[in-house]
């Protein structure tokens, strides 16, 4: 069937009501543990990062105007803004393999995914821009495989190589998608081989990852080596718990719906031998097989996380669309109802989600005890730190006031979390500077950032803050380091009218030497 030319007027409302949703949310929920740590990444841009390659802060930057507007909504704008990109782009792959009514069904499918809706579409992290250059890249290869002028042919084989790079720089395992387009070259399109534009494409997109690949080899390999020890499985038990949970998280992440209809579509295909009158359905399954794969075997060795799949789920709802557009029997864009199933789940996780994180509207039973209040919530993630600066202020004039302080002592944290939300809700109003003190490993990017803010000075005095989420008594981390540690206040956080968590406000005294490992940090 030849795609039309027209877009469904659906479509449009769709874009608009999604965008008004999620850019509300965006600007009501604050950030969480990672997207407040990525902010970071737009306050001191570099060409990589410990944990990630530097494409999602220059998103931030970029979406921010250089954090000038730093507000949780412009930190997460690029977010609100790409998804509804990336609806419209799936609209147009769908269009271009089947017809319009397959591209219609793709982006209410691709709309219903918890993954792409609040991950990438809500929240800033580094699946937003790889996302988006993931779909770009898609859209691109698919053209080239699909025209039938060699001129375009390698037109669109050299920006799919561009886009491929961009999504490399946003997220490691976009180097999926040429081994992929590889191996569909191997199997069904071995013409390709001869051609140039491929061979130029993939030099592109290293060159595009070239400057993450300098700072590594400037930092020890520490972005690679730290990705690489979160996959690795060498000598370890076999872990089927770990699997099944890996495997549910995928169902969750993709909205189970989407799922399914994935599957069904699959299995009808294979049965049928129909590929639902589109001809790339190879190039879909050479791409989005081996990622789902390969982390569902790693996740028989040890911990992974669902969402490192996830655009391997959003090259296969192509799948689900077409077979629910064959079985469309009059003309017209009708929603079915699995697709209307999906979309209500998703406007429930989306109500009881928000919900739940801003009110606590289903009370968690917490016995804690007093100093782990809030341990086992983690909503309190994304609540309680708004205006804690005012009340962090208050603490800080009194000390100051009696001389214990001074004005530009900094505050200190011993892990890249809560740190990072310390930095953001109260030292950034409060324009006081946040150092790092504890293990590599637990710092992150802070090893970096202790440089840019003047490091540690012995003598000084700093201010500790920790919260019942997470609490460590800074006597247990600092005792050997500072001559003094003095307990100053308690500060509750209240939701919905009872106490949700505590920060507690330490004083540190005179420090008298650092860490032996500090001096070889970066």
């Amino acid at each position: 069937m030849a795609p039309k030319k027209t877009f469904p007027k659906q479509l449009w409302w769709l874009l608009i009501i999604s965008f008004v949703i999620r850019a509300f949310l965006a600007a009501w929920i604050e950030l969480g543990n990672d997207e407040v740590y990525y902010w970071t990444y737009a306050l001191y841009p570099d060409w990589s990062h410990f944990d990630h390659p530097p494409m999602v802060g220059w998103m931030i930057q970029l979406f921010s105007l250089n954090l000038l507007f730093d507000s949780e909504l412009f930190l997460r704008l690029s977010s609100v803004v790409l998804m509804t990109i990336n609806t419209f782009l799936i609209y147009l792959i769908g269009t271009k393999l089947r017809d319009s009514r397959t591209g219609f069904y793709a982006s209410l499918l691709y709309t219903a995914s918890i993954y792409a809706y609040v991950i990438t579409g809500i929240f800033i992290l580094p699946d937003t821009p790889q996302n988006f250059f993931w779909l770009l890249s898609l859209w691109s290869f698919i053209q080239a495989f699909t025209s039938d002028h060699e001129c375009k042919q390698h037109q669109f084989m050299l920006l799919a190589g561009i886009f491929t790079g961009l999504a490399m720089l946003s997220k490691y395992t976009s180097v999926f998608l040429w081994f992929g387009v590889v191996l569909y070259i191997l199997i069904d399109k071995q013409k390709w081989l001869k051609k140039w534009s491929l061979y130029v494409a993939i030099l592109f997109s290293i060159l595009l990852l070239a400057p993450v690949l300098f700072w590594n080899l400037q930092n020890d390999f520490v972005s690679f080596s730290f990705q690489s020890e979160r996959v690795g499985f060498l000598d370890s038990s076999l872990r089927p718990d770990l699997f099944f949970t890996e495997l549910a998280g995928q169902f969750i992440y993709n909205n189970p719906v989407n799922v399914v209809l994935i599957i069904l579509s699959l299995v009808a295909m294979y049965k049928a031998k129909k590929t639902f009158h589109f001809g790339e359905s190879k190039l879909l399954i050479c791409i989005a097989f081996p990622l789902i794969g390969i982390f569902l075997f790693f996740a028989l060795f040890r911990a992974t996380l669902p969402h490192w799949t996830s655009p391997a789920y959003n090259t296969l709802i192509f799948f689900a669309a077409a077979r629910l557009a064959e079985k469309q029997q009059y003309p017209g864009y009708k929603i079915p109802k699995s697709i209307q199933t999906a979309l209500v789940l998703l406007i429930v996780v989306l109500l009881l989600g928000s919900l739940q994180i801003k009110f606590a509207l289903i009370p968690i039973a917490d016995k804690q005890a007093y100093h782990q209040l809030g341990k086992n919530d983690v909503t309190l993630d994304m609540f309680g730190w708004r205006g804690m600066d005012k009340q962090f202020k208050s603490v800080v004039n009194k000390h100051i006031k009696s001389g214990e302080m001074s004005s530009n002592d900094a505050i200190i944290s011993n892990n890249w979390f809560p740190m990072s939300h310390i930095d953001y809700y109260i030292a950034r109003p409060l324009q006081m500077t946040v150092l790092g003190l504890g293990k590599p490993e637990n710092l992150h990017k802070y090893m970096w950032i202790n440089q840019k803010r003047g490091g540690f000075q012995i003598g000084k005095d700093y201010w500790y803050i920790t919260n019942s989420r997470d609490y460590t008594a800074p006597q247990d981390l600092y005792d050997e380091y500072f001559r003094q540690i003095i307990p100053s206040d308690t500060l509750t956080v209240m939701r919905n009218g009872i106490p949700a968590k505590r920060y507690f406000v330490f004083l540190l005294k005179d420090l008298k030497k650092l860490p032996k490992d500090y001096l070889n940090q970066h």
